[in-house]
């Protein structure tokens, strides 16, 4: 089972979940996940639909929203953002490692007006570091 690094009180990210794994986080109480890992991106990667079925199953909300690492782009930020106001919380959000989620987590939450010094420190807190992110904001301003 793929421990969830909680973020805020809403939300969590993981490293790549299997169907298997969605058992446990329903049990968790985790009412929504969002993948963010393209389909197909690795040899053996479990496809998102088997994950998708088995969330359905436990009525757990599923958003598809795939990011090619190291190419987020404002799209992918508008989508992170609209499914992480959506969604019914608390909220998994998963790709290969976690960095991705987390990235899209801090540049939705960073638009949203949450500081960068906040951002990092909840990066931090759960394991990643946040830098570029807050760098990426800071320049936005």
């Amino acid at each position: 089972m793929t421990t969830p690094k909680w973020v805020t009180d809403d939300l969590a990210v993981a490293e790549q979940i299997t169907a298997d794994d969605v058992d446990a986080l329903a049990a968790a109480g985790f009412k929504s996940i969002i993948c963010n890992r393209p389909d197909g991106e690795s040899y053996g990667q479990p496809p998102r639909y088997e994950v998708e079925a088995v969330a359905g199953e436990h009525d757990i909300k599923f958003s598809y929203i795939p990011v090619i690492s190291g190419q987020l782009t404002i799209e992918d930020i508008a989508a992170m953002s609209a499914a992480l106001d959506e969604m019914p919380k608390p909220i998994l959000a998963y790709c290969r490692s976690g960095t991705r989620s987390i990235q899209l987590w801090g540049l939705a939450s960073g638009v949203k007006g949450m500081s960068p010094e906040a951002i990092v420190s909840a990066g931090a807190a759960a394991g990643y570091d946040l830098s570029g992110v807050a760098s990426w904001l800071a320049q936005q301003h």
